[in-house]
């Protein structure tokens, strides 16, 4: 999904050159339970595009009210600021299942504990039996002479190779009156299968676990770098949350039997990239198991006065944000995917088909342009692949379906896609009701709990009765996303899901779909979340360049905080706050300036400051 990005030229980033590289394939999210659907756990997304083409693209953009996102809770008078002007606006900071937030703090290699046994050898005939085990040894074998010839000498031997390398055999072989333990290959296709597996210690969890710190590059991009820079497939990593592009972020990420001194070596190779704070685990990390994110964000060029900025953060504080999903998750470009995603709903799959390849409005690529003139006018969709240098994208892998399996297989076609970027359209429409249906709630009956509402009772829906109402609070209340496994508010607005769905052409009391990926099984998300841990401050700077946050790898290099003139013409609004996961902070930030907090807009707020 695209990141409500507001500036024109994100900042350069990515990875060295100097380091071996190896072509990665695209790494895919794991499932995770269902509560919500699945999204970036911080709430942002990814960057699309800088400079003018991008300005010229977002003149054809959503607005907050094209995703029904109209409503604010609270009185204060907003402001104007510009949002993620340098990523190091944006800082995101993981905060993991025990309620730990995650910061890279130590770069050192962890000590192990010399193995049991490993004393029988010296560093030359432990560096030749490594070099056994990894089939790199041209003799095929290697020969130990047992200077102290007994058997207890022998069997101990005999039992550390064995423990210490796996895969390997041994024997006992005598040779002109001297006995050797000879260490070779276990025979077989196994032994062959995978050299990499034998040589990990038992005593050793099997994942590493590294805190990873990275600059204006999303989490899949990360782990395909560095899989690219490991020559290992994507899918070895693991990790609790996806974090955004425009910013810095920190997170937690654990790799399947690769050594913390390996990883850290790619600190020397890449750029925006350092890893830290390594241990080794008995177990990955899954999707969805962290506990948040803490978000540190600076809104520069405020307008407000010092007392607006007191009345807002302090209704953030204490009364909170309505719980919109934000505007990423509808897309950047002129067709949103909450559209396309009707169209899966409603079966109609020559429509998804011209919604994702069709020319449309705005500045794109050249080559992504003739692609999509080509299938215009061809309908072929060899045609227009080959105007595609890069096949990964949504458009060539669909290209590819349909070049493939034929426009009368356009299901199996677009099952080429993969699956979580499928799911991320119907996903969207959810999200897209949910944003209407909330907002006509909170015009109706504004921020108190009334009769018919919804509230969760061990994970359970249940209606509120107008005596139950006075009981509760908007902090208790939630709102369906639709599915065949929900209920919905019995008051009028509730009632309105079943006009807006078939407005739509879609069934209220049947949302699945013959396709089973595609069925909708609903959720319930609150209406109303309070952040935590929220603090502020307003800086006067000069120098708009400079970077308002001290990163975690400056305090790792001893460089000093940045130094803020009070006389400065400047003035930014510094604010931090910690957030449940799949809650949107742009949400949060435009609850505070009151403003629009599209792409587009600012976008055009952005231009006008830079003129």
């Amino acid at each position: 999904m695209a990141d409500a990005e507001p500036m024109l030229v994100p900042a350069p980033g990515g990875e060295k050159r100097a380091c071996p590289a190896l072509e990665g394939k695209v790494a895919h999210s794991t499932k995770r339970p269902r509560t919500e659907p699945l999204e970036e756990e911080d709430g942002e997304g990814v960057g699309l595009g800088s400079g003018e083409a991008f300005a010229e693209m977002m003149k054809h953009g959503l607005t907050e009210l094209d995703v029904g996102i109209l409503k604010f809770v609270s009185e204060h008078k907003g402001f104007s600021g510009i949002l993620k002007e340098r990523y190091s606006d944006f800082v995101v900071h993981e905060v993991n299942k025990e309620g730990k937030t995650v910061w890279l703090d130590d770069l050192s290699v962890p000590e192990e504990a010399e193995q049991p046994g490993s004393e029988v050898f010296t560093e030359e005939q432990k560096h030749e039996l490594e070099q056994l085990q990894l089939f790199k040894n041209k003799e095929g074998n290697v020969s130990i002479e047992v200077a102290d010839d007994t058997k207890e000498k022998r069997t101990l031997v005999h039992k550390a190779v064995k423990t210490l390398y796996p895969g390997l055999e041994t024997k006992t072989e005598e040779r002109e009156g001297k006995k050797f333990i000879v260490a070779y290959h276990a025979a077989g296709q196994k032994a062959l299968a995978a050299p990499r597996k034998h040589s990990w210690p038992k005593s050793r969890g099997a994942f590493c676990h590294f805190v990873l710190y990275k600059e204006n590059k999303d989490t899949m991009e990360a782990i395909n770098v560095l899989s690219k820079f490991l020559r290992m497939r994507p899918n070895v990593f693991s990790y609790m949350g996806t974090k955004d592009k425009r910013a810095i972020t920190v997170q937690e990420i654990a790799v399947l039997k690769v050594t913390a001194e390996r990883l850290s070596h790619l600190n020397k190779c890449l750029n925006n990239f350092k890893l830290g704070n390594f241990c080794y685990k008995k177990h990955p990390l899954k999707l969805g198991e962290l506990q948040g994110n803490h978000f540190t964000v600076v809104i520069r060029n405020i307008t407000g006065t010092d007392d607006q900025v007191q009345q807002a953060m302090t209704s953030l504080r204490e009364t909170g944000f309505i719980n919109y999903y934000g505007m990423q998750r509808f897309g950047t470009t002129a067709v949103p995917t909450h559209q396309v995603g009707k169209a899966i709903l409603q079966d109609n799959w020559n429509e998804v088909i011209d919604l994702i390849l069709k020319p449309r409005p705005g500045a794109e690529k050249g080559y992504m342009v003739k692609c999509r003139e080509e299938w215009a006018q061809s309908q072929d969709p060899e045609a227009a692949l080959k105007k595609l240098p890069v096949k990964r994208c949504v458009e060539g892998q669909l290209l590819r379906g349909l070049s493939m399996y034929g426009k009368k297989n356009i299901i199996t076609a677009f099952a080429m896609i993969p699956r979580n970027n499928r799911l991320m359209y119907i996903h969207s429409y959810q999200s897209f009701m949910w944003n209407t249906m909330v907002s006509r709630r909170i015009e109706a009956f504004g921020l108190k709990a009334v009769e018919g509402d919804l509230v969760l009772r061990g994970g359970t829906a249940f209606v509120l009765s107008a005596a139950e109402a006075e009981t509760h609070s908007i902090q208790d209340v939630v709102m369906p996303l639709p599915g065949f496994d929900v209920i919905y508010p019995t008051h009028h607005v509730g009632k309105g899901y079943r006009e807006k769905l078939s407005a739509d052409n879609l069934d209220i009391d049947n949302m699945r779909h013959r396709v089973r990926d595609y069925s909708l099984a609903g959720a319930y998300r609150r209406i109303l979340i309070k952040p935590s841990d929220v603090n502020w401050e307003v800086i006067n700077y000069d120098d708009p360049r400079i970077s308002l946050v001290h990163t975690d790898v400056e305090k790792l290099e001893d460089q000093p905080p940045p130094v803020f003139n009070k006389e400065g013409k400047y003035r930014a609004l510094r604010m931090e706050f910690s957030l449940p996961p799949s809650t949107y902070a742009t949400m949060a930030i435009r609850e505070v300036l009151k403003m629009d907090t599209s792409i587009k807009n600012q976008t055009q707020l952005n231009t006008t400051w830079l003129n």
